[in-house]
C-alpha cells in the first residue's frame, strides 16, 4: 500500500523503556507514550518516494505565518566569542525590517528589559537545519499549532549568520556546535525560572540538539526533546551520497551552494575576523569541499572526515538521559537510512526512534500540503507538557562505571575546547 502514501511506521526501542507517571498517577512508559501519540502516516500518492518529497519544497510552499521579535546574544565563553540571534515567536504585528527575514523584527529597548515572567508556560526551544533559520517553512509548519490557543512559548536559536544575523567573530557554526543554545537555556532558566523547557531540532539542528542533551547528561534542564531528520552518522552520510549520482550532483551540490552563499554574505566579516578565505570558497562545489575549506582550518581538524566523525551525533545517543524522540523518514536521501544508529536507541531506555517507510528529508507532505510530521511532534510534546508528571521525566542517573576496568565514553570528544 506504500504506493498509495500509505507509509509503514516502526519504533525502534529498548526492551525495557523509561517509565512515565501522568499526572492522574497512571504508570505508562516512553514506548507506549509515543505508540498512542503517532497518528498513521498518509502522504501525497503523488509524492511517492524520498527524492519527490524531498524536492517538493522547491515549490516553496507558503506556510503558516509566524511573526518573531528578535534579542542578540553575545557569547559568555571566551572560545565561542561573537554574537548571535534568537527569534521569539510572538503575536503578530505590522512593523517591517527590510534587513531581516519576514515577519521578523528586533525587540525594543524597552521590550528587551521587560522580558522575563513567572509564568509556567511550557516553551519550546528550536534548532534549524544548514544554513535555515526561524523563517523556514518546515519549521513554521511545527510550531505554528503550538502557539498562540496551543499554551507554548517558542523561541528559535539561529545558527551564527544564519537568517539576517550578523558576524562578529571568528566563530561560526558547525555540526556539533551548541554553545549557543547551551547559553541560551541557561538564559532562558534565569528569565522564565517556572517555565518547563523542551528541545526540537531539524536536520543539521536535529545532530545539535542531539549532542546537546547527550553533553548535559543528568543535569540536563530540558524535560523532553524531539529530533527530525537528524542525520546522525555524518562521515556515511556524506559518503553514501557521493557514492550515488544524484547524491552528490544534486543534495551535496545544494548544500554546499547554500554554505558558500553563507559566506559570500558575511564576505568582508569572514575577511575581518578570520583567516578563511573567501574567493577561495567560492571555488568549491560541495558540502564536503566546503567543510574542508572552512571548518577544517577553523576547528583544526585535519580532514572532513574526522571533522564529521567528531561532530556526529550517533553515539550521542547512548548518553541521553531525557525522554527523547527521533523522527527519520527510511527514504530521506540526505538523512539516510544506512546511517541511523539502531542499536544505540536499543541500548537506551530514555530514547525512541520512529521511522516511517515514507517521506523524504523534513517533509511527509500529505493531500494538500499539510505535513504529517507536525502531529507526531506536538502530540508528543503536549503529552510531556500537559499529561505527564514532571517529576518522572527527572534525568536519569548514569550507570556507574568499574574504574579499574576499559570504559567507553559516548561524549568523549577529540577537539578538546577548555573551559573559560
Amino acid at each position: 500500500m506504500e504506493w498509495l502514501g500509505r507509509a509503514k511506521i516502526e519504533f525502534t526501542h529498548s526492551p525495557t523503556p523509561r517509565a512515565v507517571k501522568g499526572k492522574d498517577g497512571k504508570e505508562t512508559d516512553l514506548l507506549k507514550i509515543c505508540e498512542a501519540n503517532t497518528p498513521p502516516c498518509h502522504l501525497n500518492p503523488l509524492l511517492f518516494n524520498g527524492h519527490i518529497q524531498t524536492m517538493w519544497t522547491a515549490t516553496k510552499p507558503s506556510g503558516p505565518p509566524v511573526f518573531y521579535r528578535r534579542r542578540l546574544f553575545e557569547a559568555d565563553h571566551a572560545t565561542y566569542k561573537g554574537s548571535y540571534a534568537v527569534d521569539f515567536a510572538v503575536e503578530p504585528f505590522e512593523e517591517n525590517d527590510p534587513t531581516l527575514p519576514c515577519r521578523t523584527a528586533y525587540y525594543t529597548e524597552e521590550e528587551e528589559k521587560n522580558l522575563g515572567s513567572d509564568d509556567n508556560k511550557p516553551m519550546l526551544v528550536v534548532l534549524h537545519g544548514l544554513s535555515g533559520g526561524s523563517h523556514e517553512v518546515y519549521l513554521r509548519h511545527t510550531i505554528a499549532p503550538l502557539l498562540g490557543n496551543g499554551g507554548w512559548e517558542v523561541c528559535v536559536v539561529n545558527s551564527r549568520g544564519c537568517a539576517g544575523s550578523k558576524i562578529t567573530g571568528g566563530v561560526l557554526y558547525n555540526a556539533r556546535a551548541t554553545w549557543d543554545v547551551r547559553q541560551t537555556i541557561k538564559w532562558l532558566r534565569q528569565k522564565f525560572p517556572n517555565r518547563p523547557l523542551f528541545g526540537l531540532g531539524f536536520s543539521l539542528g536535529a545532530n545539535m540538539m542531539t549532542n546537546y542533551c547527550a553533553e548535559e547528561g543528568e543535569n540536563c534542564v530540558l524535560k523532553a526533546a524531539v529530533v527530525c531528520s537528524n542525520p546522525f552518522n555524518l562521515d556515511c552520510t556524506t559518503k553514501l551520497m557521493q557514492s550515488t549520482l544524484i547524491g552528490r550532483e544534486l543534495y551535496l551540490r545544494v548544500m554546499g551552494s547554500s554554505m558558500k552563499q553563507l559566506i559570500a554574505t558575511h564576505k568582508t566579516e569572514i575577511k575581518k575576523y578570520t583567516t578563511i578565505d573567501p574567493d577561495a570558497v567560492a571555488k568549491v562545489t560541495y558540502l564536503y569541499e566546503f567543510d574542508r575549506a572552512v571548518q577544517c582550518p577553523t576547528w583544526g581538524y585535519p580532514t572532513e572526515s574526522a571533522y564529521y566523525r567528531d561532530a556526529s551525533s550517533c553515539d550521542s545517543v547512548l548518553s541521553i538521559r531525557i525522554p527523547f524522540l527521533a523522527i527519520n523518514a527510511k527514504d530521506d536521501p540526505i538523512a539516510l537510512d544506512g546511517a541511523l544508529p539502531y542499536e544505540e536507541f536499543r541500548q537506551n531506555p530514555n530514547t525512541i526512534l520512529l521511522t516511517t517507510s515514507l517521506g523524504g528529508h523534513l517533509c511527509w507532505f500529505e493531500t494538500g500540503g499539510s505535513r504529517w510530521l507536525t502531529k507526531p511532534v506536538n502530540n508528543f510534546f503536549n503529552y510531556m507538557a500537559f499529561e505527564a508528571d514532571f517529576e518522572s521525566l527527572t534525568p536519569t542517573k548514569e550507570a556507574a562505571t568499574d574504574e579499574a576496568r576499559a570504559n567507553f565514553d559516548p561524549m568523549r570528544r577529540r577537539l578538546h575546547v577548555r573551559q573559560m
